[in-house]
């Protein structure tokens, strides 16, 4: 597959994606119901929010009767994975050390325990390559 155009995700995208990871596959309707009504939103309006995620390759479709049931073609991981990598090229033009600051500053704000498993995935990650090598 290739890779989606993810940048940006507004916040109604982000959350039908919420819903649609969460229900596993949902219909425009159903995700209206869920989404759209609580916010005052129109069924076009998220009809058209889960179009554009189709379009962005985020979302997978198939038509069954006279409507379309949508489902994740992205997992939350891989979503996160894409959005990182587009600002790291884009924004932050290859820069790594800032993301890389950032990442460490926000493990070390949520603990001891987040930083011993960053500095694993990192060591992990290390023993991979060398591994192949």
């Amino acid at each position: 597959m290739a890779r989606p155009n993810v940048l940006p995700l507004g916040d109604l995208e982000a959350a039908v994606m919420e819903y649609v990871w969460k229900q596993q596959s949902a219909d425009v309707k159903a995700a209206h119901q869920a989404i759209g009504l609580p916010r005052g939103i129109t069924l076009n309006t998220v009809q058209s929010t889960m179009e554009r995620l189709w379009r962005k390759g985020l979302l997978g479709r198939v038509k069954e009767s006279h409507a379309y049931v949508y489902s994740a073609r992205v997992s939350r991981g891989e979503l996160g994975s894409s959005l990182i990598r587009e600002v790291v090229t884009g924004i932050m033009a290859g820069e790594t050390g800032p993301m890389l600051s950032a990442f460490v500053d926000l493990a070390a704000r949520a603990g001891d325990d987040e930083l011993r498993r960053l500095e694993a995935m990192v060591a992990e990650r290390l023993e991979q390559r060398e591994e192949r090598a």
